[in-house]
């Protein structure tokens, strides 16, 4: 995919020939706390509501970098979501930051979307000063094929585990 021109504004702009790609920062424009908590719970119903809630409504007005929240939009309809946090529910709290939640709508899956959100997360986490991103999945090939390196598992406060990746920030 050939990727036009990125500017930033109010919110970074990923323009291709079929459509407008926007990553909306929730802290950068709190207007759209509520479609994002909406969207976050909707993608994630495993998570409990209040978790995303809480979590969005006080990365507003928190007084670090972390935590931010992200929704990207297609042509102003959102089609996907990321976090980047301090921790994502997992044994290894000496390393930070994490992306998470990331998620793409099924329909617009396949076109490298998700990389437009590790891509920001990435730029945000390297402007606050981390040299790495770290992020726990049980996916296998996705991350890897952006860079990330698998360095081991790790453990979940509800018995599960999950493979951690990190990439460096240059």
């Amino acid at each position: 995919m050939a990727w036009g021109t990125l500017v930033e504004a109010r919110y970074w702009r990923y323009v291709d020939q079929f459509c407008i790609m926007k990553i909306i920062s929730i802290r950068k424009n709190p207007e759209y706390k509520d479609d994002a908590i909406a969207y976050f719970q909707k993608s994630w119903p495993d998570v409990l509501p209040i978790i995303y809630e809480d979590c969005i409504s006080h990365s507003i007005n928190a007084k670090n970098a972390l935590p931010q929240w992200y929704l990207l939009l297609n042509d102003d309809k959102i089609i996907g979501c990321a976090g980047l946090i301090t921790n994502d529910f997992i044994s290894r709290g000496d390393l930070y930051p994490w992306i998470c939640a990331l998620f793409i709508d099924e329909k617009y899956r396949g076109n490298a979307y998700g990389l437009i959100l590790i891509e920001y997360a990435k730029t945000d986490a390297k402007n606050a000063g981390f040299e790495f991103l770290y992020l726990s999945t049980e996916h296998i090939g996705y991350y890897e094929k952006y860079g990330f390196k698998y360095i081991g598992n790790g453990y979940h406060p509800w018995g599960g585990e999950s493979r951690i990746y990190e990439i460096e920030l240059r």
